[in-house]
């Protein structure tokens, strides 16, 4: 194999790849930030119907991380940091608000794609964010 032929393999699998796997592993959270601004009422419900006080602070919360938090693992800035926060608040979330096993006829759909997505959350911080990135914190 070339030089060339080498670099441009490396360039997709540690900078094309990854960049496309950022943006795929936060499109759900950035629909669910829209949900949230768009539906503030209707979240705050949800969240109400399954126990939970202090609904309005934490709402807020759940919008600055998911919407902070993926713009710095698009961009690459402090990736690793912005995952591990993440996967720690989408677990809390899955338990919480999708706990299918206290439920009546519950869905189990909603807590494992969480689980998936924290998995992929998971690796972004053990491995980094690749070549594109603002600020790879390697």
């Amino acid at each position: 194999m070339s030089n060339r032929a080498r670099m441009s393999g490396d360039a997709l699998r540690f900078a094309l790849l990854p960049l496309a796997g950022r943006v795929a592993l936060v499109s759900e959270f950035l629909i669910a930030a829209n949900g949230k601004i768009t539906g503030w009422s209707g979240q705050a419900d949800y969240m109400a119907g399954h126990g939970m006080h202090f609904v309005t602070p934490l709402l807020a919360a759940a919008l600055a991380i998911e919407v902070v938090g993926s713009f710095m693992i698009i961009v690459g800035f402090y990736a690793r940091s912005a995952a591990a926060v993440m996967a720690a608040y989408l677990a809390i979330v899955s338990v919480a608000l999708h706990d299918f096993w206290n439920r009546a006829g519950g869905d189990p759909t909603q807590f494992f794609k969480n689980l998936g997505m924290i998995g992929g959350l998971l690796l972004l911080a053990a491995y980094g964010p690749g070549h594109w990135a603002v600020k790879p914190d390697r």
